[in-house]
């Protein structure tokens, strides 16, 4: 899906990157004294989901860019920090939580980069291990086609020796990666899915066959690799498809490479299923066998969930018994039976993963 129209919040005209920004840009410009018109302008769309995806406004982040991830208590969480750089995206997936996430869903960019970099300084000043990602809020790549913004993020993040830099992403915008000094401090990661579930519930997203192949490209430049099966979405020959994706992830990549896969089965609000059923039409994601899970999401029942994970685990680790796999906003029994083990027996999730990244990206530890 195409930006059609650019606004740009008059406080932040100034900014080096709202020029960059503007000069690429080819559509209608537009300057506003209050951003709140134009949240209108797509609260009042038929579809205020597509609208908000058409529409970019630039703007700045009134409040902090680094955050710890929200997790919940009752499940466990990896220790992520999210790098806050804009908010929705240009892709269309079913189950992505963004479409009630934000009142309205806008397609922001943050152009007070100065404040940001300020930010990545301080965190890198503890000099303490940190896992950050943008790809939470947003997809990390959708911005290639307007900005510099991953090019500042990678040779910022090569200059320190502490933390890594996680760019998701279900594109293959990676042009402008190739010849950076990235000193290997920053992780290129795709999300996967089985061919059938890109094909019906992810809108405008890169094939799974293109993906591996950006991440090919990006490990012969030297970038360390990540891949998130997250959704994996339950339904009849999903095992063996989900299987086929990963033989072909080794097909292109490997075992070396990798630094982490994710693991984590379908969750939703009970509003994302208004919202799916509304949008997609044909979707039938929503009507899988759900229980409401201890956070207030729906989730497949947990004996589903926990076949496919072990089935996952057991068939990554037969292609490559080093790489670190694990499971996002699990508990201790789904844990248990997938691995044999649960995270505090190895010193907690967050350590699991920070001594990943310190063997693939060279990092200092604590």
């Amino acid at each position: 899906m195409s930006i059609e129209r650019l606004y740009i919040d008059r406080t932040v005209v100034h900014k080096p990157a709202t020029r960059e920004i503007q000069d690429r840009f080819k559509g209608p410009v537009h300057v506003v004294d209050a951003v709140e018109d134009v949240f209108a302008e797509i609260s009042n769309a038929s579809d205020p989901v597509a609208a908000g995806k058409q529409i970019l406004l630039l703007t700045q982040n009134k409040g902090t860019f680094v955050k710890a991830c929200p997790g919940t208590r009752e499940y466990t969480c990896c220790g992520y920090q999210i790098l806050n750089v804009g908010t929705f995206c240009t892709m269309d997936c079913a189950y992505c939580i963004l479409q009630v996430y934000f009142h309205p869903p806008v397609l922001q960019y943050f152009v007070n980069q100065d404040a940001m970099l300020t930010e990545l300084d301080q965190v890198f000043a503890k000099k303490t291990v940190s896992r950050i990602g943008t790809g939470e809020l947003t997809d990390s790549l959708i911005w290639e086609a307007h900005t510099s913004l991953s090019e500042v993020l990678i040779n910022k993040f090569a200059r320190q020796n502490h933390a890594v830099l996680e760019l998701k992403s279900k594109t293959v915008a990676i042009k402008q990666l190739k010849n950076l000094p990235h000193r290997h401090k920053t992780i290129m990661a795709w999300s996967l899915n089985t061919p059938r579930i890109i094909r019906s519930e992810e809108r405008f997203t890169a094939s799974l066959r293109a993906r591996l192949e950006a991440a090919a490209q990006c490990r012969q430049w030297g970038y360390p690799l990540a891949f998130h099966f997250d959704p994996m979405i339950i339904y009849e020959g999903c095992e063996q498809e989900y299987r086929a994706v990963v033989n072909a992830i080794f097909d292109h990549v490997d075992a070396d490479a990798i630094v982490w896969i994710s693991l984590g089965a379908l969750r939703f609000i009970p509003a994302l299923k208004r919202v799916i059923e509304r949008r997609f039409k044909d979707s039938k994601i929503v009507y899988g066998e759900f229980i409401s899970g201890l956070d207030g999401k729906w989730r497949y029942f947990k004996p589903l969930r926990m076949r496919l994970f072990r089935q996952m685990v057991r068939w990554i680790k037969a292609k490559a018994p080093q790489v670190c796999v694990y499971l996002c906003m699990e508990d201790d029994e789904v844990w248990s039976d997938a691995f044999g083990y649960t995270p505090e027996e190895h010193g907690g999730l967050a350590q699991l993963l920070d001594d990943a990244a310190i063997r693939h990206c060279k990092l200092t530890g604590t």
